[in-house]
């Protein structure tokens, strides 16, 4: 059946056994074992096989490709034995046996159709990538496996996974099965990295070298499609009769097979590609790689609620797998823009999109499914608890679940949509408005990037797109009305788009319009309706950063026709979520918030503190979340909120309110009450009466030490005083004030004459008193902790040296012998005649 010898073919009859006896099967297979184009064809015959035999593929291109090849292989077109399902492309017939669709339609056709009726195997393919829908796909498969249908064959394809891993998720003793490879020779070379130049700069060096030195057609890997623009444009300048051909998402499918298929003309060409070409494709004539080391994927901000793209390394199975594309046919040649040495410090394997996508989707799928709880089916990695919340918090805010996590009428009619939730949950609303085309066309743009150019501004990309006579926006106008048609049935209005011919830059620009010819909904409106966290308010002249509703800033190209807006709804946004680069938008007006959004805006009496003059102020204000419209005096507020507020401020500044004194006598007498912590978790015991009717924190300290004593019992009282005093009473008198707060606590200061008589030194309970002697005049003499032992030691060299500075004071040999008094000489003789 197979017309040219593949590695595969050795092991194929053991595949086949083991799935005549066994309802599933793990195949390892290295790339150009001729897995993805082989396994299908061979099961046609099998027995068991009486139905369709399903093809997942990671990427329509692949899908696309995938269909043709083995077509091909079977002497047919695509679209009779062999067909393809892809969101923009079908290919198929009633005839269709072998069907390669992408991973995100097989999961939809599980949903339709938990039997899947009809079906009799399931091929995942590349299954390393582990992307979400591959995830969920093979998870619905073993459910309709296990509960529905004995009879479904399962098989995991791919060729870097661990076979033991999926083996034991797909159970019942599912045999690993390994195939080899095709073993030419493949080299590797380093070239190192060069940070401080341009990705463009670099990778055309290295295509260039790699032109000079090797023969055979170079596919070079970049992140993204900006960096393989501007690579393009280098090429072509210095090699202007090369083919230099793009392969990624957004090329046309003509394009696409141009770049897969050897030049017509026999040129060597160079095909500039993303990861789409890691996998699954065998690009004819390739024996270059020039690899630039990077990856871009998307990950979910639970903050934000935005997935952004992010470059990082890409990991050393991906490296494997693009290295491998040079030796597809025959020898080949890599070339790493990266060290050897640093090579090992790459991750193994990229993370799967389970622990970084957002879950909203799968959570969603999973409730149409009838699974509450996720974590109950089957899972190579369990989906994180916090992104299992955060995605259920969401899809309630949509109506999509209800309290329960049930999914509710509103999520059914989100769910029949392929699309994100929030992007339905737009379409929906555009229906509900008559404008069911509007928003599918809306959910489109933000899903294709470069349909209708690559500007933020989504009116500016709905009119170019309008224009365009390309196959891609042909295909991406018929999907946007397939799905338009499926919100109308849902929707309660017809659908009628009138586009204006007013090039101004007010949001009437392009709208919806019923039949009745009331204006219903704008592109900014719809996204609006379905993302009200997203609308966003400029929030400086040159329109380069923005406040949002749900109160994260985002930042826009000052350059940006945008930037003129006041108001926005923002689809999409890349970067971290405190300044996220606004990369989809329309301009909003304030009417139509007014209008359509109303039941957003709240009326409240805000507590603010004012920090210029210290004080609590009580503002009315009109706010839309995070943004406020409208704010003045509040004649009447609310005393709780003020009292609140004053409250928490002061439990912020207690150390500066309170006399540290106190706060350290505390602490030495270990009595808890007295604790910061302790005392603020007890404010509204204690400050809030103190507080009542107050407007600042001016109060004596004496006032918030009183109230803070006033916690504590009659013995805490007690015990504070003894274990702590706050004074030190001489044997003269005389009141000292005792240091509980510094490093050599407790100490106080006190003039060598009032402790005359004293021949035993004080104790604070357990501790002796450091005591700082001054002379008559309040000069530092002596510390001490042992009082005899100065008298009897080095009070004689002071007191010798003191009789000198001051001799009308009594400077005895025996101190401790004398009556103290602070007079001098002749008074205290005086006084004692």
């Amino acid at each position: 059946m197979v017309s040219e010898a593949l590695p595969i073919q050795a092991v194929l009859p053991e595949l086949l056994a083991a799935l005549r006896e066994r309802p599933s099967a793990v195949l390892i297979a290295p790339p150009g074992a001729g897995k993805t184009t082989a396994v299908a064809p061979a099961l046609l015959d099998e027995p068991w096989c009486t139905g369709q035999i399903i093809l997942t593929s990671p990427r329509r291109v692949a899908a696309r490709a995938a269909a043709e090849r083995i077509a091909q292989m079977l002497g047919e077109e695509v679209g009779h034995r062999v067909g393809y399902l892809t969101r923009l492309d079908s290919k198929q017939s009633k005839a269709t046996r072998i069907l390669v669709v992408t991973e995100a339609i097989l999961v939809n056709r599980l949903l339709d159709d938990q039997e899947i009726a009809g079906v009799s195997c399931v091929l995942f393919d590349e299954a390393h990538e582990r992307h979400l829908d591959s995830d969920l796909g093979l998870a619905l498969a073993l459910e309709t496996q296990g509960v529905l249908r004995e009879d479904l064959r399962l098989c995991v394809m791919s060729a870097t996974i661990d076979g033991t891993r999926f083996a034991r998720l797909l159970g019942e003793g599912a045999p690993v099965i390994e195939s080899a490879g095709k073993a030419y020779p493949l080299a590797i070379r380093w070239l190192g990295a060069a940070p401080e130049k341009r990705l463009d700069e670099t990778m055309a060096s290295a295509v260039l070298t790699a032109w000079r030195e090797e023969q055979g057609d170079i596919l070079a890997f970049l992140p993204g499609v900006g960096e393989i623009e501007r690579l393009r444009e280098r090429l072509c300048e210095k090699l202007p009769n090369t083919p230099v051909l793009p392969l990624h998402g957004q090329v046309e499918p003509a394009a696409q097979r141009a770049a897969i298929r050897r030049d017509g003309e026999g040129r060597r060409r160079i095909v500039l590609a993303t990861s789409i070409a890691e996998t699954s494709l065998t690009l004819d004539g390739v024996s270059v790689v020039v690899d630039s080391g990077l990856a871009r994927r998307a990950e979910f901000d639970r903050a934000a609620g935005t997935t952004h793209l992010v470059t990082a390394r890409a990991s050393q199975a991906a490296a494997a797998q693009r290295a491998g594309r040079a030796a597809r046919q025959g020898p080949g040649v890599a070339y790493r823009l990266w060290e050897e040495a640093g090579h090992a410090g790459r991750p193994a394997f990229d993370p799967p999109e389970m622990l970084t996508a957002d879950l909203a989707p799968l959570v969603l799928s999973l409730a149409q499914w009838g699974v509450v709880d996720p974590l109950s089916l089957a899972w190579l990695d369990q989906p994180p608890e916090a992104s299992l919340g955060s995605a259920r918090e969401r899809l309630g805010k949509l109506g999509a679940l209800d309290e329960a996590g049930a999914i509710t009428a509103q999520g059914r009619a989100i769910a029949a949509l392929p699309m994100e939730p929030w992007q339905a949950a737009m379409v929906l609303a555009g229906a509900d408005s008559g404008a069911a085309l509007l928003g599918a066309k809306l959910a489109v743009l933000l899903q294709e990037r470069g349909l209708g150019g690559r500007s933020e501004d989504l009116e500016a990309r709905l009119m170019r797109w309008d224009g365009e006579r390309s196959g891609r926006a042909e295909a991406a106008r018929k999907l946007a009305q397939r799905w338009a048609k499926l919100a109308a049935d849902n929707g309660t209005s017809t659908v009628c788009v009138e586009r204006s011919r007013d090039t101004g830059r007010d949001a009437s620009r392009l709208r919806s319009t019923r039949t009745d010819g009331v204006p219903a909904a704008s592109p900014a409106i719809l996204i609006a309706r379905a993302l009200p966290e997203n609308i966003a308010r400029r929030r400086d002249p040159s329109g380069e950063t923005w406040l949002s509703a749900g109160g994260r800033g985002y930042r826009l190209d000052p350059a940006s026709p945008l930037a003129r807006a006041e108001w926005l709804a923002i689809g999409d946004a890349q970067g971290q979520a405190k300044a996220a680069r606004i990369t989809a938008a329309a301009p909003l007006m304030l009417e139509d918030i007014e209008q359509h959004l109303g039941h957003q805006i709240e009326k409240r009496s805000v507590a603010r503190w004012n920090a210029a003059e210290g004080r609590v102020e009580a503002r009315l204000e009109r706010r839309l979340g995070a943004i406020t419209l409208a704010s003045g005096p509040d004649p009447a507020p609310d005393p709780e909120a003020i009292n609140a507020l004053l409250v928490e401020k002061a439990v912020d500044n207690l150390v500066d309110l309170l006399p540290k004194s106190l706060l350290a006598r505390g602490r030495f007498a270990g009595i808890a009450v007295l604790a910061p912590d302790q005392l603020a978790a007890r404010a509204q015991e204690w400050l809030a009466p103190l507080l009542d009717g107050k407007r600042k924190l001016d109060l004596p300290p004496g006032r918030y030490a009183e109230a803070a004593l006033n916690l504590l019992s009659w013995e805490e009282r007690q015990n504070l005083d003894r274990l702590a005093p706050r004074q030190f009473v001489s044997p003269a008198g005389t009141h000292h004030a005792i240091d509980y707060d510094s490093d050599h606590a407790p100490a106080c200061e006190v003039r060598v004459q009032a402790l005359f008589g004293l021949d035993q030194h004080p104790m604070i309970g357990t501790t002796p008193l450091l005591i700082h002697l001054t002379s008559p005049a309040g000069r530092p003499l002596q510390a001490t902790r042992d009082l005899p032992g100065f008298w009897r030691g080095s009070w004689a060299d002071v007191a010798k040296d003191m009789k000198g500075r001051y001799p009308k004071h009594r400077w005895p040999d025996e101190p401790w012998a004398e009556r103290p008094s602070l007079k001098t000489k002749n008074a205290f003789t005086r006084s004692n005649e």
